[in-house]
């Protein structure tokens, strides 16, 4: 009679702008949508954490598309430039397109159809000093849900340590903290999706493997998944630790061909069913052929179902003087 609380099935849908927790490139998607260590590896990184970017990466540009279910799809477009006077700033744009959705009265007419989409705008810096970087990502949002508006400005502070001699890196996001601007509509709340995450990218010596490890929703103690349809399904402490866990791997076949894995456990425990399995599982590839790079990912969502990635990246600045040199 004193006390309440509030329960969750899933941990997403709690925050408006949740599309900033999905995957923006194929990479990324294929390492379980969340990673944080992965340095100097793809210029699109640095939007998960603004240190995975930096002098190395300048002069690249991405291009990028998810397709979801139905007609949902997320582009996404990142280019890195090094300037003489301030250093290297990476730029990016992230758009989810939520398609045409059908709209009804309160007595269940339909009342025509409308579109919605969300974009994030992101300018990111980063410096380092030894073997530390630290990095920042100035992100304006933008959201519109059946003509319904609302705007923020977010802010992701990040550090990395990158070990001198051996192939690892251990990183620290605080992520999508900051301001909302204008809200979807009087009297409403808008919370923005906060996040601390910390991650660990390391290659063993003689391995053609690199794995990562993130630990991610640690800002919050409702990271992991409760079947509100099954009173007897009490969490493990097993499961309330893998909840805030994901799990990706590299093949590093060849210098230009890589396979990568990964397993996200509450994205598993999110959407598994009866008749279902494999949720959580992500597969894709990366070939580079010449000055390009492609990555392409598939991510499980169900049985049959699943959304597929691909990212096209290359050294645009390169190419550019070397056309001016022929």
């Amino acid at each position: 009679m004193f006390f309440s609380l509030q329960g969750f099935g899933q941990t997403g849908g709690q925050h408006s702008f949740e599309f900033l927790n999905t995957a923006p490139n194929a990479r990324l998607a294929a390492l379980g949508g969340v990673n944080v260590s992965l340095r100097d590896r793809d210029v699109n990184f640095f939007a998960y954490n603004p240190t995975l970017g930096g002098d190395s990466l300048a002069g690249f540009a991405a291009a990028s598309y998810q397709f979801y279910v139905a007609d949902i799809g997320q582009s996404s477009v990142v280019y890195a430039h090094q300037f003489n006077s301030i250093g290297t700033l990476t730029f990016g744009m992230q758009h989810i397109n939520y398609g045409e959705i059908a709209g009804y009265d309160a007595s269940g007419a339909e009342i025509g159809s409308f579109k919605s989409s969300e974009t994030a705008l992101v300018i990111s810096k980063t410096h380092q000093v030894s073997n530390f970087r630290f990095g920042v990502n100035l992100k304006p949002v933008f959201s519109n849900i059946a003509g319904y508006h609302a705007n923020a400005l977010l802010f992701d502070l990040g550090g990395t340590f990158i070990h001198p001699r051996q192939d690892l890196t251990v990183g620290l996001v605080i992520k999508n903290f900051g301001l909302v601007l204008s809200e979807y509509a009087d009297g409403s709340h808008t919370k923005v999706p906060f996040d601390v995450q910390a991650g660990i990218t390391f290659k063993p010596e003689h391995m053609p493997l690199r794995f990562s490890f993130t630990a991610y929703n640690l800002g919050t103690t409702s990271g992991s998944y409760d079947d509100p349809q099954n009173d007897e399904d009490d969490l493990s402490s097993f499961d309330k630790v893998m909840g805030h866990l994901n799990m990706g791997a590299e093949i590093l076949f060849h210098r230009n061909v890589n396979v990568l894995v990964a397993y996200n456990f509450l994205r598993q425990q999110e959407l598994k069913t009866e008749n279902t399995g494999g949720n959580g599982f992500c597969i894709g590839a990366s070939v580079k052929i010449k000055t390009f790079e492609l990555i392409f990912s598939r991510t499980s969502y169900s049985t049959g179902n699943g959304a597929y990635g691909f990212t096209l990246t290359s050294n645009i600045q390169n190419m550019i003087f070397k056309k001016r040199t022929i």
